[in-house]
């Protein structure tokens, strides 16, 4: 557990990953892959093999007891809030099998096809405001809406609401920081869902939020704090790393043009894109785990009740997996698909298959319209300790 001389790492600090955070996990892939991080007291894994062995098991590394970096300084999955009842993210089985099983059906690969052609009108609707020649926000104008308007449509928000979840879905990410005041407004958020869940508990319609209010998965219908969790977390999970992967994948095209190119010159290649925009953005930094017993990772010893911190953004770029060319963004990358940007085992992103399908037509029907677009300003990225988000990407689009 001795320190590594000169190291620049602070992954509780939000500002810090504004800098270069992949030259200290280069280095601590390569001298010290188990490292015990003192000010947080907590495991912190960077090769990709170590990150996906924990993963798939969830009887010696649970996450009932916190699953973001600061949960274990929170008291747990729910930051230390009490009456609030914990995420499906920071559920173990057999609760998670079962509240997972509940919604499931709605993401599958066939539901997704059916789903193909309204998320390509919204794809479209979204790129009709953009004006050629002018600087604007990648963000706001294309990244945004088609991610929030498809999960608001699935569960079944009505058209003059759905406005409101954009800022909803920003407002989880600062309260995931620790923002008093958005955390006020999550708290509208989940008083919203809950009186949309009971709504459809009287009347159910064919939307998420129906299969949610009417399921019973542990034998009984979920009360008013639980209705709101799965809500909130529906709506984190279907809208903001599905963002993050668009705005992600752009800034690579723009710092890349040479695979910008290739994908405007062989549209086949972006499904094998997406997969490599997925791996190179990671747009969830991390999640943690807790020791449900004394154990061991790469021969060091892992007591029971310690905190082990998954890092996807380092095993993403791990040269065992994906070789000498693992800093390099390739659209024709061999393999680019074994990322964990979706994460891995029990709590595999329920919605993987829908943002592949989004970020897909997205860039398809982006670059057919606009083969050429660039910076035009600073990239404004988001102090996450959790996202690797983007706020502000000042574009110009040419005809």
């Amino acid at each position: 557990m001795a320190e590594l001389a000169g190291l620049d790492f602070h992954p509780d600090d939000s500002g810090w990953y504004l800098g270069d955070p992949h030259a200290a996990y280069r280095r601590l892939r390569r001298e010290a892959p188990v490292y015990w991080y003192e000010p947080d007291r907590l495991w912190f894994l960077s090769k990709h093999a170590d990150v996906f062995a924990v993963s798939k098991d969830p009887t010696t590394f649970c996450s009932g007891k916190g699953f973001r970096i600061h949960d274990n300084l929170r008291s747990g999955a729910t930051g230390g809030l009490e009456g609030i009842p914990p995420s499906i993210l920071g559920m173990d089985p057999p609760d998670h099998t079962r509240y997972r099983g509940l919604v499931s059906r709605f993401f599958t690969p066939n539901s997704m096809r059916q789903l193909e052609q309204r998320v390509r009108e919204i794809a479209r609707e979204s790129l009709d405001a953009v004006e050629t020649g002018k600087v604007v926000d990648f963000v706001e104008l294309v990244s945004v809406p088609l991610p929030v308007l498809v999960i608001a449509e699935l569960l079944g928000v009505p058209l003059e609401e759905q406005k409101k979840f954009k800022e909803w879905s920003d407002d989880l990410i600062a309260a995931n920081e620790g923002n008093f005041e958005a955390m006020g407004r999550v708290a509208d958020l989940f008083t919203y869902m809950i009186a949309q869940a009971l709504d459809r508990r009287r009347s159910p319609r064919d939307d998420l939020l129906s299969v949610v209010a009417t399921g019973a998965p542990n034998g009984r219908l979920l009360n008013e704090g639980e209705l709101g969790i799965f809500g909130v977390a529906l709506l984190g999970a279907g809208n903001e790393t599905t963002r993050n992967a668009i705005s992600g994948g752009a800034i690579a095209l723009m710092e890349h043009s040479d695979q910008r190119t290739a994908l405007v010159e062989d549209p086949s290649l972006i499904a094998n894109a997406v997969e490599e925009m997925v791996r190179w953005v990671s747009p969830i930094k991390a999640f943690a785990r807790t020791a449900t017993c004394d154990t061991q990772i790469r021969g060091q010893k892992i007591a029971e009740g310690d905190f082990v911190v998954l890092s996807y953004s380092s095993a993403n770029r791990d040269e065992e997996v994906y070789g000498s060319t693992a800093e390099d963004f390739d659209v024709r990358r061999s393999g680019a698909g074994s990322h964990m940007g979706f994460g891995v085992g029990q709590h595999f992103c329920l919605g993987a298959h829908l943002a592949r399908l989004e970020v897909r037509i997205l860039f398809e029907e982006l670059l057919a319209r606009f083969p050429r677009f660039e910076l035009a300003g600073k990239v404004e990225r988001l102090r996450s300790t959790l996202i690797n988000g983007v706020e502000h990407l000042p574009v110009v689009f040419h005809a």
